[in-house]
């Protein structure tokens, strides 16, 4: 979304920064295989005692599509008996930069 003029200043969060990155099969085949692979281990962690797990994702910019991939991971654990904290530490930075430049 970054190289297009009219997505680049919308966070991850924008229904039309989802929208974009939802519609790359690649996408969609990556969230299928990440979400299977993490409903499987998640079960194995918790098990074995463990009681604090951290999931990352990155991209290029840090606004888009690492948002939407997190938030999306974050809808489909919701529901689950896990106890959740979304962090989205670079959505703004692009923002701060600009008042730190002021």
């Amino acid at each position: 979304p970054f190289y297009i003029d009219k997505l680049k200043n919308l966070p991850g969060t924008n229904e039309k920064i989802e929208k974009y990155v939802a519609e790359f099969p690649i996408t969609q085949h990556f969230i299928e295989v990440y979400f299977n692979l993490l409903s499987y281990l998640i079960p194995y962690y918790v098990k074995e005692g463990k009681t604090y797990l951290s999931i990352a994702f990155g991209c290029t910019g840090g606004r888009h599509r690492s948002v939407v991939l997190i938030n999306n991971l974050a809808n489909y654990l919701e529901g689950k008996e896990y106890k959740l904290f979304v962090k989205h530490r670079d959505m703004n930075k692009d923002e701060i930069k600009i008042k730190n430049d002021l």
